[in-house]
């Protein structure tokens, strides 16, 4: 009984750390508020908390479609792309987020067949 009580209080201890572990975006805004995308990295992402990785990969995807002139969404594509960022993210910490979304977006291309124009 004692023992599975320790064993509790170190998931418990473990649990509380790795959540006050999180960094809140804000923190690597600039005096006025604003984040420069093109700086942040894949360690910055993957640790800050959920709603803020979730907020960020979706201005991303508003900027690269801003870019491409599109104007549609395909949620679930959405959805795959962000995921493969944060997992790429997580295995290349160093590497900035445009970097892994670069990778990410050549890759979804390639499995779907799609040829970009020189």
């Amino acid at each position: 009984m004692l023992r599975t009580l320790i064993i509790a209080a170190v998931i418990g201890f473990t649990s509380m750390e790795a959540a006050r572990a999180q960094t809140d975006l804000s923190t690597y805004a600039d005096a006025n508020g604003y984040l420069d995308v093109q700086k942040l990295t894949c360690a910055q992402l993957a640790g800050t908390w959920q709603q803020d990785a979730d907020m960020l990969t979706t201005w991303y995807s508003g900027w690269y479609n801003g870019l491409a002139r599109k104007h549609l969404m395909n949620i679930k594509r959405a959805k795959e792309a962000e995921h493969e960022v944060i997992v790429y993210c997580k295995a290349n910490p160093n590497k900035k987020i445009i970097e892994a979304i670069a990778v990410v977006f050549k890759d979804m291309r390639a499995t779907a067949g799609i040829k970009m124009k020189p």
